[in-house]
Formats: structure tokens, sequence, C-alpha cells
């Protein structure tokens, strides 16, 4: 049997957790929080349940719920999506990237990724026939080169894939980056897919740069975005996307056919919840403290660093450490300290020898304390 993705192993958040519990480490890896989602979310999902909402949901999503996020588009980023034709309730964001990428995506189109990258990205582009066109971004500020981006765009280029606030580097574009992304889209007949799952994870007075805010990048953009990332429900893999009539026409062609729909009850509990602003308006604040505690914890460690701008990721330099790659750093650090962390180079198609890792700071003040500790002893 060939195998369609002959160079694609078991994602590295599966690996370092399973280490984590192997070595019953501290789980730093895989980004999720280690507290419960609000009470009244589940109370909302207990009640739809109760109500006999267990069926079928419609394919594009509740109409309820995309009303409301309509709503919440409208208000935040200045843009209305029709509820009924731009807005796609979606089984967590890596479906929607996934289904997304399917849908536009024919064997020989190109397709420009920035590196670290998630890594659902490439695989998809592979399995559709894509080929990836990788640019690295600045290993000091995770910047973007966009003289090199021109230089790589052609005929055949078909989507740029663009993350911010971004995971892993915890950086964010700025206005600079719009602009420069903008001169290329009006020189070119580009889709572009944005990754915007933690839209509201944003700290020091940063603005989140929504692609919705800008009819230039919005009238041919595919807008990713995640409910797990904003109310503490990861394990309930649900997400949105907005996209103008023409694109979302694309994307349900391909999305009823590899889920058709989602969790009924949830979605009617997300429509509730968001009835209440302050939640998500609250949640720079919430992860800032949690990420300056962290921080403050390890600033006289030998780790060096440059605090997360968004997501509730930070990335550690441990050149002062260890001669060690990172692969290796990370599984001496779960095998040896008790701290379970994700290396960087799996977020590249061909590596890196940058000596960063990744740690999810989405955990209890005790967990940060207790595994700051064992890193600053280093």
């Amino acid at each position: 049997m060939k195998s369609k993705l002959p160079n694609i192993g078991t994602s590295i958040f599966a690996v370092m957790s399973g280490m984590a519990k192997e070595y019953n480490a501290i789980n730093l890896s895989q980004g999720f929080p280690d507290f419960n989602c609000p009470d009244k979310l589940i109370e909302y999902v207990h009640r739809f349940m109760k109500e006999g909402n267990n069926q079928y949901a419609p394919m594009p999503g509740i109409p309820v719920l995309r009303n409301a996020i309509s709503q919440k588009m409208e208000k935040l980023y200045g843009r209305f999506y029709n509820p009924e034709t731009e807005i796609t309730v979606t089984a967590g964001g890596t479906q929607a990237l996934f289904t997304a990428i399917s849908a536009f995506i024919h064997k020989g189109d190109e397709v420009i990724l920035f590196e670290p990258a998630y890594d659902s990205y490439l695989p998809s582009i592979l399995l559709n026939g894509g080929i990836p066109l990788p640019i690295k971004l600045n290993e000091k500020d995770f910047s973007i080169d966009w003289n090199e981006v021109r230089s790589v765009v052609s005929s055949r280029t078909k989507m740029i894939i663009l993350n911010t606030p971004h995971n892993p580097s915890g950086t964010v574009l700025n206005n600079k980056d719009i602009d420069e992304l903008t001169k290329i889209v009006n020189e070119s007949d580009l889709l572009l897919l944005s990754d915007e799952v933690y839209e509201h994870i944003i700290f020091d007075g940063e603005e989140h740069l929504s692609f919705a805010k800008y009819e230039e990048l919005a009238s041919r953009s595919l807008i990713v975005f995640s409910f797990g990332k904003t109310y503490h429900t990861t394990g309930w893999k649900m997400g949105y996307v907005l996209a103008p009539k023409n694109l979302t026409t694309e994307f349900r062609k391909v999305h009823q056919f590899n889920v058709f729909c989602v969790n009924t009850p949830i979605q009617l509990a997300y429509a509730e919840m968001m009835k209440d602003e302050e939640h998500y308006f609250s949640l720079p604040e919430f992860y800032r403290k949690k990420r300056d505690l962290f921080n403050g914890f390890m600033k006289d460690s030998k780790f060096s660093f440059t605090p997360s701008k968004g997501t509730y990721f930070q990335l550690l330099d441990y050149s002062k450490i260890s001669e060690l790659n990172d692969m290796e750093f990370a599984k001496w650090l779960t095998k040896e300290i008790g701290v379970a962390v994700i290396p960087l180079s799996p977020f590249y198609s061909n590596g890196t020898n940058a000596k960063y890792i990744r740690i999810c700071f989405a955990k209890s003040e005790d967990v940060l304390k207790a595994s700051a500790e064992k890193l600053k002893a280093l």
C-alpha cells in the first residue's frame, strides 16, 4: 500500500502528551486549558439536551448561532456576514482548515505558508495534490519578509495561509503586514485562508487585525475561528468559517460530505453564551495574568524569551542551556526534568536548527509555578 503522506508521522502534540503521561511529567505541551469551562455553558448544553435538541443540525449550522456570529463580527470588525450564505459552523478549526483547502486547491496549485506553521496546514495541502511553498519567518522576531513572498508568488499560486495571533510564536500581524499583503493581493488572483482561532487572546494593547476588517482581504478570504479557544472547550471541537457567498458555496460543497453538520445542543449553548460579551472581552486580561505569572517565575532562569503578544503559548530559547536539538531537548525535559513541552522543528517542513521550545500557559497557577521551578533549576 502506498501512503498518501509518506513523510508524515504522529502529531507532535499526541507524542509529547503521551510522553507526559508515561513519565508523569507536568504537561505544558498540548494546547489545552487544565481548568474547566464556565458552569453556565455546561448548564446550557444540559438544558438543550433535556429539551430534545439531539438530532441533526442544519448543514451550515443552527440559525440562532449563525445570527449571533454575524452580530459579533459586525460589532467587533465592522463587517456584516450574511448568516444564511456566508457563515458555516464547523467541527473545530482544523476541520475548517482542511475543508477550505480541499474546496479550492487542485493538483499542482501552489500554496504559500509561513513556518513555523500549525501542523495541519502542510498535510492538508499535500492530500489535495497542492504544492506547498513554505517561507520561513525571521527566527529572531518571527516577522514576515514580504519581499520574499513577492518573489515566490506566480500564476500557479492559488492561496496564502496566514495565522494571527500566531501559533507557535505568539506574534501578531501589524498594520504594515496588512498593507504589504493587500498590495500583493491586489496584484494577483490569490485566495487567503486566515487562521484566527486565537482572536480574543491578545496582549499589551495589541489589536487583532482580522481580515474581516479590510475589504480587499475579506473579499477573497476564508477566515477560521474557534469556540474551543474562546470558551476553554477544546474537546468539544467546534468553530466556524466566514467567507463571501461565492467562496462559502464551494466550502459547503465539501463540508457537507466530510462532517455534514456539528453537535446540535452545543451550538445552541454557544449561542446563549455569546449573549455575554464580557466573557471574550475578559480573555486578554485573564491570559495575560497567566503569561506574566509564568514569565515572572522564569525571568531569572537561563532561558531567554520575548513575552508572547497573543495565544496562550510562550516560546523559550534554551541555547544557553543545551546543545541538544529541540526534539532531543524536549524529550530530555520530559523524561529527566518532568516537564513536557513542544519542540519547534515539527512546525517546519524541513526542521530548524533554532533552539526553541513552546510551552502552554493555559494552566492553573500551581501548575505554572511547579513547572517553572523545575525549569529554573537548569
